[in-house]
């Protein structure tokens, strides 16, 4: 016997709707593949993506557990670990005594890792603003605040995202 259809979130929105997200998702998937293209192409270089994803997230949040910055970066605790294994060797995190439990470790970032992430930000930010600029001040400041939100509004949704993706897989191995 099959299970109750799962409400999707896409039953409860107008085909215009639809049709929107449809053209926002298929345009995160181009810049999705654009960054992997470039991030396959500086990792020749030397620079890894994740590495700076993880600098990224222990400058923003502080000193943290390797388990909370799994978390906070939606990853695997085993993955980070071997992640982190690599930045502590490359110099670029050091593992302190967490003063609330001696036992535990915080991960920091050092100040190697700072001015790679630094250099990393200007190379990226100037890299951007390149290729904005033919676009008028107006629409370079407003897309700036939209996308702005749309980041902040998308990572707040991350966890319904990946608990509706799972229901619906859920339901269709039922169904087969």
């Amino acid at each position: 016997m099959a299970a109750a259809p799962v409400e999707t979130m896409a039953d409860e929105l107008t085909p215009r709707e639809m049709e929107l997200g449809t053209r926002i998702g298929n345009a995160m998937m181009g810049m999705s593949r654009q960054w992997t293209a470039v991030a396959s192409q500086l990792a020749k270089l030397g620079i890894d993506r994740t590495s700076m994803i993880l600098l990224h997230a222990l400058t923003a949040m502080g000193p943290m557990r390797s388990n909370a910055l799994a978390e906070a970066v939606f990853s695997d605790p085993s993955t980070i670990s071997r992640q982190v294994a690599a930045l502590v060797k490359d110099g670029l995190i050091e593992r302190r005594a967490d003063p609330a439990d001696g036992r535990a470790s915080l991960l920091a970032v050092t100040d190697k890792g700072h001015q790679l992430l630094e250099t990393r930000k200007r190379q990226k930010a100037g890299s951007i603003a390149r290729f904005l600029a033919h676009w008028p001040e107006a629409d370079r400041e407003r897309f700036a605040e939209l996308f702005e939100r749309f980041v902040t509004d998308h990572e707040r949704h991350i966890p319904d995202i990946i608990e509706q993706c799972a229901a619906e897989q859920a339901r269709a191995a039922e169904e087969n």
